[in-house]
């Protein structure tokens, strides 16, 4: 039994040696027979092994002795490692191809090193290579596939031209693997040649593709709809839609869907497949969320019909135009006029169809009425009926425009504008007089009096001035008065309460008398003025307002000036009791009346009122009454201290000469010469033109001579300037000057003075002769020639002359030359200068106007403070230091105390400084951030100050600003769109368009829109 069984082991073990001994002694030939077979039947790792080793095993006597058997492994081993993906068997491709000498395998190592070029997307490179290959060596098989891969290379680099015909010639070879694929390809190449026919062909034949199944539909429904099959279209795309199957193109075919039926006015149908499109897209054309919106129109759903709408502004075509037009309707049907307006201001400026900008001018001047913004309305509409006289719509706004007339606040355009009008109607006619005084009340708040008056004496003369003839009389009573024609002035006012003293805002009953009263105190009528005062004083009381103070003021001056002391005295007395503001000037007044009979109790209240009000400007006239009366009871001793305060006093440099000369004179009187000499001498050294110099060198020449010392006079004489010779030469010629002043003789006299200076330009009379000058040019109203001899006699103050030299000259330089620096220094000098209270109020008012017009804020707030405190400070000196204060306060960001001061100027102005503080409370209320205040506020600005461009325009600068902050971009650009537009001013019209621009940039930036 084992050895039966033993011997199946051994011969098992025996064939096993044999099997052995027949694999090493294989012929290679018989391997690279197999290798081959394996390769072309596409088992490549089996091909692998074998072709790596028998290349392996080629030795160069091999290649050599048998070199077309190694060419044909290398090509095999090489082909095969391409196809295997084998580390660097693409550069031993290229090296093939670049040593052999056999032409049929080049070209087919090409082709096998193209098919791995494409395989890994390498197209560029796989085209090259196919090229190259040819097609005279390839089997059928590999050039159909070399057809389609060739094809898609040239695809894929776009060149289609090139591709098609390759994909044509694998499309037509039934059961070819890449047929249907060719199919779809060349589909698309015809579709894009416009070719829809074959595009549709092929198309059809992969639409249940389980790839192309999903693309095709959108290619073929686009292909049916440019055929004008819109029907067949429609039921298609809705078709591939409903069947279930998730389309690559599903938006798109909804995009289509909506567009057809849009086309077809079938909105409703449309709407779900555009809202859908627009929802899903990240960007869309313009004309889908046009098409959407229009849709959203015609169902009724306004709200989101002006969504989409307002994101197609700032385009100048007819789809722009259109879109703003509807939506300033959808604006409309949901009561949002502002915005309607602003809609229809870009379909207005867009040029696209005549009809509709005809209308959208009308709806946006009509609106721009109703809303109030009537500086926009009038120009708007005085535009639409210059350029559509013939327009349904002008005779609309015809009436418009003469409402807006009748209504604005915007006097100056109003009236030039109602000037221009070549046949103005009757209502317009009727309204001219009361633009003319609306004008005129405008110019007379900005200081343009003699402007004011030629349109009230325009207005007065019209046969329709009945409404506002009142009120021509009492302005013109007021321009009077400040002018100083103080007849006129009565007569007007009361040509005014004649007529029954109708109330208009600064315009009423009280101003009128309380005029009337200050007209009649200018004449020294104290008893007319009295009549006029006393009523509106009745009832005064601690909580009296500003005016009721001073008529009560007022009548016990009059009282006063009648010698009527006991009434005057106990009205002085309610004023201290109550505490007003005039409690100061009421207890100097007081302490006048008590020295008539009781100089002690004078000066003991004069003493109480230098206490209580140290910077009251009645502090040196106080020092100087009591100085005054105790020199005159001989009690020099006590008058030094008075005196002396004079002399050191800040403020009024007049009262300074005879402050220092009475000083002297008090201690003359008490025999201290020496103290006498000094204060004598300061007279001559510091004020030398001064009337007092010639009294403090007589009182010298007095003490000299007395103590025997005559050559210590003729010195102070000749330091002084004062020669005691004077030249016998000047003397006489200004002697001839004179003789001819006196006579009345104008022209003689200035040629004369003029002779003088030339000869004595340092002379005795040379200040007499400066002023003299300055005077008559000042008459011959020549402020230019009158000005070098003002500033001689200012820069030689103090003297007799220089108060007033130094007044004209801060008027010529602020009124005339507009040189505010200037007219700054001498309104500066007259403030220290003067001691009387109404030029000292003028200094202050000048000043502070001269630093407000230089922008000089940090020197403009504490005289704006001043000025504030003053007395007889008018409205619009509190106007203007409060203008002044709000600057400061917003320098300092402290921007609610802007606003309070800003608004106290809108309650007393209503001119260029009332336009000016309503801009700047929006301005502040937009740096806090409270965006509904700032709207409201820059409002106010364009509503109420009309005639101010300046203002008006930064006003709108500022509501786009505030939009703009707020992303609503549609009337952000609308605002600035429309200032671009609009404004004359340079700087504020590249403002405009700069922020035009930016808001536009941002709005692209954040928009749906995104096609063209």
């Amino acid at each position: 039994m084992k050895q039966l069984l033993a011997l199946p082991l051994l011969l098992l073990f025996t064939h096993h040696l044999a099997a052995q001994q027949t694999f090493a002694m294989r012929n290679p030939d018989q391997d690279f027979l197999l290798a081959k077979e394996y390769f072309q039947k596409g088992q490549y790792n089996l091909a692998w092994p074998l072709l790596r080793q028998l290349r392996g095993g080629l030795r160069e006597t091999d290649r050599i002795n048998r070199a077309v058997d190694a060419q044909e492994i290398d090509y095999y081993a090489i082909s095969c490692a391409l196809m295997q993906g084998e580390p660097g068997a693409a550069v031993e491709a290229e090296q093939y191809i670049n040593v052999t000498r056999n032409n049929a395998r080049v070209q087919q190592m090409h082709y096998q090193l193209a098919e791995y070029d494409y395989r890994h997307g390498q197209f560029a490179e796989a085209l090259a290579h196919y090229e190259a290959a040819g097609e005279a060596n390839l089997s059928p098989e590999e050039l159909s596939g070399m057809q389609f891969h060739k094809a898609y290379t040239y695809f894929s680099q776009k060149q289609f031209a090139q591709a098609k015909p390759l994909f044509a010639a694998v499309r037509q070879r039934k059961g070819d693997a890449n047929q249907l694929d060719a199919e779809y390809y060349y589909g698309f190449i015809a579709f894009a040649d416009r070719n829809y026919t074959e595009a549709l062909q092929a198309f059809r034949a992969v639409e249940n593709h389980k790839t192309y199944g999903t693309i095709v539909p959108y290619y073929i429904a686009q292909i049916y709809y440019v055929q004008g099959k819109k029907d067949e279209a429609i039921r298609y795309a809705e078709d591939k839609l409903k069947n279930g199957n998730t389309q690559h193109y599903d938006l798109e075919l909804k995009q289509l869907l909506g567009h057809a039926y849009f086309e077809r006015q079938e909105y409703a149908k449309a709407l779900p497949y555009l809202e859908d499109y627009v929802r899903r897209s990240t960007k869309v054309r313009r004309e889908d969320l046009y098409e959407l919106s229009y849709s959203y129109y015609q169902a009724k759903d306004y709200t989101k019909s002006i969504e989409g709408f307002r994101q197609l502004s700032g385009r100048e075509d007819s789809l722009s135009q259109h879109a703003m037009y509807l939506l300033g309707d959808a604006y409309l049907k949901t009561g949002q006029k502002a915005n309607a307006r602003n809609a229809f201001l870009f379909s207005a400026t867009n040029n696209s169809n005549a009809q509709q900008r005809e209308i959208a001018r009308f709806n946006y001047a009509k609106l721009s009425y109703e809303l109030g913004y009537q500086d926009e309305a009038l120009k708007s509409l005085r535009a639409f009926i210059n350029e559509y006289p013939g327009s349904n719509y002008a005779p609309e706004a015809t009436e418009l425009l003469v409402a807006a007339l009748a209504n604005t606040n915007n006097y100056r355009d109003a009236l030039a504008l109602i000037e221009s009008l070549r046949n103005p109607s009757a209502a317009t006619k009727r309204f001219y007089p009361r633009i003319l005084y609306g004008r005129a009340t405008e110019l007379i708040n900005d200081g343009q009096l003699p402007e004011a008056e030629a349109l009230l004496d325009r207005a007065l003369k019209d046969g329709n001035n009945g409404s506002v003839l009142p009120f021509l009389h009492f302005w013109k009573g007021e321009i009077a008065f400040r002018t100083g024609h103080i007849d006129d002035a009565i007569r007007h006012f009361q040509d005014y309460v004649s007529a029954g003293a109708p109330t208009g805002g600064d315009a009423n009953p009280r101003n009128a008398n309380y005029n009337l009263g200050y007209s009649y105190l200018r004449k020294e009528n104290w008893k007319l003025a009295q009549g006029y005062f006393e009523p509106l004083s009745r009832n005064a009381g601690a909580a009296a307002d500003p005016l009721t103070q001073d008529a009560y003021l007022r009548t016990a001056d009059a009282y006063f000036m009648q010698k009527q002391f006991a009434q005057a005295k106990t009205m002085y007395d309610n004023v201290i009791r109550y505490s007003w503001p005039s409690e100061d000037y009421a207890t100097y007044q007081k302490a006048i009346i008590t020295g008539i009979s009781n100089g002690t109790e004078k000066i003991a209240l004069l003493n109480t009122l230098i206490r209580k009000f140290p910077n009251s400007v009645l502090v040196t006239q106080s020092n100087q009454e009591i100085a005054d009366t105790y020199l005159a009871a001989e009690r020099f001793r006590e008058a030094i201290p008075y005196l002396q305060t004079l002399t050191k006093a800040s403020g009024s440099a007049t009262s300074k000469p005879e402050a220092f000369l009475k000083l002297g004179i008090a201690y003359f009187n008490l025999k201290q010469y020496d103290n006498a000499i000094t204060q004598f001498n300061t007279v001559l050294e510091r004020y030398p033109s001064s009337e007092e110099a010639d009294d403090a060198l007589e009182n010298l020449r007095t003490i000299y001579v007395e103590q025997g010392r005559p050559d210590a006079y003729v010195q102070a004489a000749q330091k002084a300037g004062k020669p005691l010779s004077t030249d016998a030469q000047d003397s006489l010629t200004y002697a001839a000057v004179q003789v001819q002043l006196e006579a009345g003789n104008t022209s003689a006299a200035q040629t004369q003075l003029e002779n003088y200076l030339q000869r004595f330009s340092n002379g005795t009379y040379a200040l007499d002769a400066h002023n003299g000058l300055a005077t008559i040019y000042l008459n011959k109203k020549d402020s230019t020639a009158a000005l070098p001899h003002l500033e001689a006699v200012a820069g030689r103050a103090p003297n007799r002359y220089a108060e007033a030299a130094v007044l004209h000259s801060a008027r010529i330089y602020f009124f005339g030359k507009k040189d505010y620096a200037q007219a700054e220094r001498y309104y500066a000098q007259l403030k220290g200068l003067t001691s009387r209270a109404e030029t000292r109020l003028e200094a202050a008012r000048g000043l502070l106007r001269s630093q407000y017009l230089q922008q000089k804020w940090a020197d403009a707030a504490p005289n704006a403070q001043e000025l504030l405190t003053l007395k007889g400070a008018n409205a619009d000196d509190k106007a203007l230091a409060n203008i002044v204060l709000g600057r400061s306060a917003q320098l300092a960001n402290n921007y609610e105390a802007a606003i309070t001061a800003y608004r106290a100027v809108v309650a007393v102005n209503k001119a260029s400084l009332a336009a000016e503080a309503r801009y700047e409370i929006a301005a502040s209320q937009f740096a806090l951030a409270r965006y509904k205040d700032a709207e409201k506020a820059a409002f106010e600005v364009i509503n109420k100050s009309g005639s101010y461009e300046l203002w008006v325009t930064k006003a709108y600068l500022l509501l786009g600003d505030l939009y703009y902050q707020q992303k609503d971009y549609f009337n952000a650009k609308a605002t600035y769109q429309s200032v671009a537009d609009a404004t004359n001013i340079p700087e504020l019209k590249a403002e405009a368009q700069r922020k035009l621009q930016e808001v536009t940039d941002e709005e692209a930036r954040n928009s749906k829109v995104g096609g063209q």
